[in-house]
């Protein structure tokens, strides 16, 4: 955003961020209409899918807790996703709003009070940087968790159905090469994720006592033993 605010002539190229829409980077994901463009690591129905496959490993799941830092502008189109999938399933969902990480375990003891059986967290950047703090109090708390980013189960974490996969990443480089070459980035349409990563850690669901079902292990792309 302060790249853009200090020029609107020079191509500015993202990596995958969340929402460049929602935050005004750019006009459209198809014509982003100004000097801005790249590619957003979010997907349509993505937060929905990350409570279906924490439903579908824990069959029973009637209440879950969502950490959502909700003053980032592409929260609030997660949640709404979330809650109309919370519908569909039968589950209740306790949105907790996170501003700082001295949040967390507040937002963790209202989780308790509740009886909450789960956790997810929206994608926002807070959530990777106290990515371990989180995973130690679900651990506490004794909550299956399933998180948008796949270096929170190598912390420990249970499960992440992760979008930023390195080739994504990696792609970055071909916007480089179109504007170096003549194209304008108002013509170049950003790039949303084609590839998505399940990740498993058995590790975790035994000290949890939970068993995985076969049929999800089966379509994890990495179990961690």
């Amino acid at each position: 955003m302060a790249a853009k605010n200090a020029t609107h002539t020079i191509p500015i190229v993202m990596i995958p961020l969340g929402d460049p829409v929602g935050t005004g980077l750019v006009a459209s994901l198809a014509h982003p209409g100004g000097n801005v463009t790249g590619q957003t690591f979010m997907a349509s129905g993505l937060a929905a899918k990350r409570l279906v496959l924490l439903k579908e490993a824990v069959p029973r799941l009637s209440r879950v807790l969502v950490l959502s830092y909700l003053v980032d502008p592409i929260a609030a189109p997660q949640v709404k996703e979330l809650e109309s999938a919370a519908r569909s399933l039968g589950v209740k969902l306790l949105i907790q709003d996170i501003r700082t990480a001295d949040d967390l375990p507040a937002a963790f003891d209202a989780g308790a009070k509740e009886h909450v059986e789960g956790l997810l967290t929206t994608a926002e950047s807070i959530f990777a940087v106290q990515g371990k703090r989180v995973v130690e109090l679900a651990a506490q708390h004794r909550l299956p968790a399933l998180y948008p980013y796949r270096v929170m189960v190598d912390e420990g974490g249970l499960m992440a159905y992760d979008s930023y996969t390195p080739d994504l990443l990696a792609r970055t480089a071909n916007y480089v090469d179109k504007i170096l070459k003549g194209a304008k980035p108002a013509d170049l349409p950003i790039e949303q994720p084609t590839e998505f990563e399940l990740v498993v850690n058995l590790k975790t669901a035994e000290a949890l006592d939970l068993t995985i079902p076969p049929s999800l292990l089966a379509r994890a792309d990495e179990v961690i033993e």
